[in-house]
């Protein structure tokens, strides 16, 4: 992400008085974006003089082959996802539906009118049609999946964990991302112009914590907010009729027959959307092993007996200090499994999930494995920690709600929807258990639906 906003940066530099929306259409032409229903709303790009001029200057300035690259989004049957970023924060984004929603902002901007089709542009058309081409497998399976990254100090190759979806969660972190800086933008003052592209991916993806404070310090809108934020903007919005009628759109403009026909739309897109839900606004986003480059274990894992009727809640101590950025928490991820495996003879780090500061839950053991993090206990329930000594004071308030009000919601159903009722009737199964001498856990156990 930080070579794509550097690439974007020198376009602007050389041509002084670009505006962000002549920047934007530049690019989805040189990516060849221009599909029917971004021409429906946004426009043919070949009809706009001023990205005709600028993608001429961008070819003249090689770096067509650059940006043709970066956003020109497809998965190769190898299982390669190109025309994705790996965002300073550790997680990847789709550059394509990014784009599309901030063009949707600034010609809304630009219009003084409501977002152009920002839902359908960015996430509508992508999840209805994931929804009904996957009809015949579980709802849950018929988004994402994940992936890692060659490197993440040079990353050039990402491969996905599964066969690919539609929907992909970098296209989904994309789409919520362009919505969310699409409302940025329609939200500025009259007055106030739109800052430059580079500038307003540069405030979003590249920021600052403070050690003490992290996220909770920080209003401002940032990428490890992205499941909060878009769960604010389109949560009031009656999604399933959103994706209908996105559906119907591509129908007409496609003419593709089988999404007409076919009976059985309005129950599939209900079921995907319950998925979607679950598992992009209720459960947190988690860091892979892959990504902050875990070990492989020792021996062989042991599978858990799902579900589980517990958490047990500690603390690391060691590392002392909560980490801010995706860097410092891989850097103790990786410290702490060398402690357990190395000092302790345990096969792997001992902890199912941890909690870092910089809004992200990093990946243990998992949902399905057995962990080493409370004796006796175990095979009971999962054993989460969070970065830093906290014998005298208290985690952030964003770490603290990560684990209270995502995590623990996503592992009723070990990280998987159930039924509604299977929902409730396990949440009063779900027990807290603190480690002796935790001061904070005081605090997180006074929860009116769990029991100490």
């Amino acid at each position: 992400m930080r070579n794509f906003i550097h690439a974007v940066q020198q376009v602007e530099e050389t041509n002084p008085g670009l505006s962000p929306l002549a920047l934007v259409r530049a690019l989805r032409r040189t990516a060849g974006h221009d599909d029917a229903m971004t021409i429906h709303f946004l426009g043919a790009s070949n009809n706009l003089t001023d990205a005709m001029e600028l993608e001429t200057a961008i070819l003249n300035a090689s770096s067509f082959s650059f940006f043709d690259k970066a956003v020109h989004h497809i998965v190769t049957d190898s299982g390669e996802e190109r025309g994705v970023a790996l965002a300073p924060d550790g997680t990847t984004v789709a550059l394509a539906p990014l784009l599309l929603g901030i063009e949707s902002g600034l010609k809304a901007k630009q219009e003084a009118t409501s977002a152009v089709a920002l839902f359908p542009l960015t996430l509508g058309r992508t999840l209805g049609l994931s929804f009904l081409s996957l009809q015949d497998i579980p709802a849950s399976r018929r988004l994402g999946p994940d992936g890692c990254w060659d490197s993440v100090e040079r990353p050039k190759v990402f491969k996905l964990s599964r066969p690919a979806t539609l929907a992909t969660d970098a296209v989904i972190h994309g789409g919520m991302d362009g919505i969310i800086l699409a409302t940025d933008i329609i939200q500025l003052p009259k007055s106030e112009e739109p800052h430059a592209l580079s500038e307003i991916l540069k405030e979003y993806y590249s920021f600052t914590l403070h050690a003490g404070q992290g996220l909770d310090a920080l209003s401002k809108h940032i990428s490890p907010k992205r499941r909060e934020l878009s769960r604010a903007i389109l949560e009031p919005l009656d999604l399933r009729k959103e994706v209908m009628d996105t559906l119907a759109l591509v129908w007409r403009l496609e003419k593709t027959e089988w999404i007409a026909l076919d009976t059985g739309v309005n129950e599939t897109v209900k079921e995907g959307l319950e998925a979607f839900v679950h598992k992009y606004w209720d459960c947190p986003q988690i860091i892979s092993r892959c990504q902050w480059r875990a070990k492989a274990p020792k021996g062989t894992p042991i599978p858990l007996s799902l579900p589980l009727g517990f958490v047990y809640v500690h603390h690391t101590y060691e590392p002392s200090q909560p980490c801010l950025t995706f860097a410092t928490c891989s850097r103790d991820m990786r410290a702490m499994q060398r402690f357990h495996q190395d000092v302790r003879n345990w096969s792997d780090i001992g902890y199912s999930f941890v909690v870092g500061s910089d809004g992200y839950v990093y990946e243990g053991r998992g949902w399905n494995l057995l962990g080493t993090h409370t004796r006796g206990h175990n095979s009971l329930g999962y054993g989460v920690s969070v970065v830093g000594n906290y014998t005298s004071a208290l985690p952030s308030r964003h770490a603290t709600g990560l684990l209270r009000r995502r995590l623990t919601r996503c592992a009723v159903g070990g990280g998987r929807l159930v039924a509604d009722y299977g929902v409730r009737a396990h949440r009063q199964m779900v027990n807290y258990t603190s480690c002796p001498g935790d001061a904070f856990f005081n605090e997180i156990t006074r929860w009116d639906h769990f029991r100490h």
